[in-house]
C-alpha cells in the first residue's frame, strides 16, 4: 500500500480544496499511477491508474515520477506525450495541465495534477501559471506533511501494540510510572499478581499499591537496583515480591521508573529447578571397566525398564546419585522430573512438609499460598529419596502409604493427592540391622528393595582408580585452566593401592587438591593430601609387622631414602652424603628398592 492511501480522505479534501480555489480540475495520483483523489471526471475514476499504470511509459504524469519536477502541458490537444483518455468514441478534451509531484523525505510519493478543460480554464491556467505553480506545489508539500504525520502515528501505534505484546508476554508483572509515581502503564501479569485488573491500577500513585517500597526514592535518586526482597501488605493481604527498579531518562531528566515483580514462591522455584535442572547423568558417564561396576552398570540398564521401587545401597561416596540419575535417564521418564530429596540433611520437623508439602495456615509461619512438595513436583517423574536410613519413624509409614497406594495429604490438608512418581531410594546403612533395632521398618524396606541394587567401593575395583584419577584431573584442568598432563608414578602407585574409606568422592577431592596444588605439568607426592600421606605410613607399618625382618628392614630403608630424596630436591649426592653412604651404594639402594 502507498504513502498517500494511508491518507484518502485528506487527499479527496485537499483535491476539492484546490479546485475551489484556483477554478480548475484536480486529479492526485499516488507513486504507482493510481488515482486517489480528483474532482469532476477524476472522481469518478477513482482507484483506477493513469496512464494505463506504466511508470516507464513516456506520458506526462510517468516522466514527473522519474524526474521530480513540475512540468507544464500548455497545449494537451496537440502533444503526442500527454495521455487524453478516450471516452466512449470521444477523446477527453484536456486542453493544458500543470503537474507537480508530492516529496517525502526525497521521495516521490504522489502527483497533484490541475487540468483545464475549457478555454476559459486554459487562459487562466496559462495566464497565472507561476502563483498557480505555488500554490499547488504548497498543497504538495501539505499533503506529504500530513503523509509523514500519519506515517509517524501508525509507527506509534506499532509500536505502542509492540511494547504492548513485550509487556503482555514477560513473565513478571510490570508497572511504568511516571515523573509523580502514578502508574502509566501495566500489564495483567501485575494485575493478577495483585488480584485485580489492570483498570484499578493505572493511575494510582505506586504507594498506594506498593506502600514503603522504595522504588518512589529512584524517581528522586536516579539509582535503580535489582532482585531486591519486599513485602507488602495492601487490604489485608500480605504480597512477597523480589522487585528490580530501572529510571528511564530524558536527557539528563528522569521521566519515570519501570518496575518489574515476580512472586517470591515463584522465583524460589525458579532457583530450585535451576540448581536441579536436568544434567543427565547416562551410564556412559559413570567411570570404570572393572567387573563390579560393568555388572552394577548394566543392572541399572535393565532396572530403567520398569517403574518398581529401586533401592541402592553403597558405602558414601560410591556415586549412588549417579546411579539414581542414570536410571531416570534411561528410562520413560527421562523428559520428566528427577528430584532429590536427602532424607538426613533435612530437619525432622521440616522434612514431612518438605516431602508432601502443606495447606496455607498449617503451622505458625506457613506460606499464605501453601507450597507443593517434593512428591508433587516429582509427579510423572522419578523422586530420589537419599540416606532414607535416615528417615524418622513416623514419616517412614506415610512414605509406604503412598508407595502402596501413590497418593498422600499435605501438612494441613484432607484432599488427598494422586502422583505417578518412580521412587529409587538409597542408603549406606544396613537396614536389616535397623530393623532388628527398631529403627526402620520391616515392611516398608520389603516396599523400597524390589530391585536392589549394590554399588562395589573403589577399595572393590582398583582397576577403575587410574581411570577416576585421568577423568577429575582432565575436569579440573578445565574447571582451573591448567595444563597438568600427569600424575608421577609415585602418585600413582599410591593412589591404586590406597583404600579410599571415603570412595569415589575422596579420590576426586584428592585430585582437585593435586590440581590446585601443582604448579609443573605432573602432580607429585608433594601435591598428595598429607591425610592421605599419613594414613598411608600408618597402613604400611601396620601391614609389614607380619612380614619378616628382613623384608620389613627393606621398606622402612625404602621409605627413608624416598623422603631424604623429596627433601633434597632429588639431589642424591647429599642424599648419600647425609645418610652416609657412597654415592655408588645409594645408586644401587635405588635400583634394588625400585625408587625411581
Amino acid at each position: 500500500m502507498s504513502v498517500l492511501s494511508g491518507i484518502k480522505e485528506s487527499v479527496q479534501q485537499v483535491a476539492e480544496a484546490i479546485s475551489i480555489a484556483v477554478g480548475l480540475e484536480v486529479e492526485i495520483v499516488d507513486n504507482k499511477l493510481r488515482i486517489l483523489g480528483g474532482t469532476g471526471y477524476y472522481h469518478r475514476r477513482i482507484g483506477k491508474k493513469e496512464e494505463d499504470g506504466n511508470l516507464e511509459g513516456n506520458y506526462l504524469y510517468a516522466r514527473v515520477l522519474r524526474t521530480g519536477k513540475t512540468q507544464y502541458v500548455e497545449d494537451a490537444q496537440n502533444c503526442k506525450d500527454y495521455d487524453r483518455p478516450i471516452v466512449g468514441n470521444t477523446r477527453l478534451g484536456e486542453l493544458a495541465e500543470i503537474c507537480t509531484p508530492i516529496v517525502l523525505k526525497g521521495e516521490i510519493i504522489g502527483i497533484i495534477g490541475l487540468v483545464a478543460f475549457t478555454d476559459e480554464q486554459k487562459h487562466l491556467l496559462l495566464d497565472k501559471r507561476e502563483s498557480m505553480t505555488v500554490f499547488v506545489e504548497k498543497m504538495a508539500d501539505l499533503l506529504s506533511a500530513k503523509a509523514d504525520q500519519q506515517e509517524t502515528l501508525e509507527n506509534v501505534e506499532v509500536s505502542r501494540d509492540e511494547m504492548s505484546i513485550v509487556l503482555e508476554t514477560a513473565h513478571e508483572g510490570i508497572f511504568a510510572l511516571d515523573q509523580k509515581g502514578y502508574v502509566k502503564h501495566c500489564n495483567n501479569r501485575a494485575a493478577g499478581l495483585f488480584g485485580t485488573n489492570k483498570g484499578d491500577l493505572i493511575g494510582k500513585h505506586i504507594s498506594n499499591i506498593m506502600p514503603g517500597s522504595p522504588a518512589i526514592k529512584v524517581l528522586d535518586t536516579g539509582t535503580g537496583y535489582t532482585e531486591n526482597e519486599e513485602i507488602f501488605k495492601v487490604d489485608g493481604k500480605q504480597h512477597h515480591f523480589i522487585v528490580t527498579v530501572k529510571p528511564f531518562m530524558s536527557s539528563d531528566d528522569i521521566d519515570g521508573v519501570v518496575i518489574s515483580f515476580r512472586d517470591i514462591e515463584e522465583a524460589q522455584k525458579l532457583v530450585y529447578n535451576f540448581n536441579t535442572r536436568k544434567i543427565k547423568n547416562t551410564v556412559d558417564d559413570i567411570i570404570g571397566s572393572s567387573d563390579k561396576i560393568m555388572r552394577a552398570k548394566q543392572q541399572a540398564l535393565i532396572t530403567a525398564r520398569s517403574n518398581s521401587t529401586v533401592l541402592i545401597t553403597g558405602e558414601s561416596g560410591t556415586g549412588k546419585e549417579m546411579f539414581a540419575k542414570a536410571i531416570h535417564y534411561a528410562s520413560p521418564r527421562e523428559d520428566k522430573p528427577f528430584i532429590t530429596v536427602n532424607c538426613g540433611a533435612i530437619p525432622e520437623n521440616l522434612l514431612e512438609s518438605e516431602l508432601f508439602g502443606y495447606e496455607k495456615g498449617a503451622f505458625t509461619g506457613a506460606s499464605e499460598k501453601g507450597k507443593e512438595g517434593k512428591f508433587e513436583l516429582a509427579d510423572g517423574g522419578t523422586i530420589f529419596l537419599d540416606e532414607i536410613g535416615d528417615m524418622p519413624l513416623h514419616l517412614q509409614v506415610k512414605i509406604l502409604h503412598v508407595l502402596q497406594n501413590m497418593r498422600f495429604d499435605r501438612v494441613g490438608g484432607s484432599k488427598s493427592i494422586i502422583v505417578d512418581v518412580r521412587v529409587i531410594a538409597a542408603t549406606n546403612k544396613d537396614l536389616e540391622k535397623l530393623i532388628e533395632e527398631d529403627r526402620f521398618r520391616e515392611d516398608l524396606y520389603y516396599r523400597l528393595s524390589v530391585i536392589p541394587l549394590s554399588i562395589p567401593p573403589l577399595r572393590e575395583r582398583k582397576d577403575d582408580i587410574k581411570l577416576l584419577m585421568y577423568h577429575f584431573l582432565r575436569k579440573y584442568n578445565s574447571f582451573m585452566n591448567k595444563k597438568i598432563e600427569r600424575f608421577s608414578p609415585e602418585v600413582e602407585e599410591l593412589y591404586t593401592n590406597h583404600d579410599w574409606p571415603g570412595n569415589v568422592r575422596e579420590l576426586e577431592n584428592a585430585v582437585e587438591y593435586g590440581t590446585n596444588m601443582a604448579f609443573g605439568n605432573v602432580i607429585t607426592m608433594e601435591e598428595v593430601p598429607a591425610r592421605i600421606l599419613k594414613k598411608e605410613e600408618e597402613m604400611v607399618k601396620f601391614k609389614n609387622l607380619d612380614r619378616p625382618l628382613a623384608e620389613q628392614v627393606k621398606l622402612y630403608e625404602k621409605e627413608i631414602i624416598r623422603k631424604k630424596l623429596k627433601q633434597h630436591n632429588g639431589i642424591k649426592d647429599t642424599v648419600a652424603k647425609e645418610l652416609g653412604l657412597s654415592r655408588a651404594t645409594l645408586y644401587r639402594k635405588l635400583s634394588e628398592l625400585g625408587i625411581n
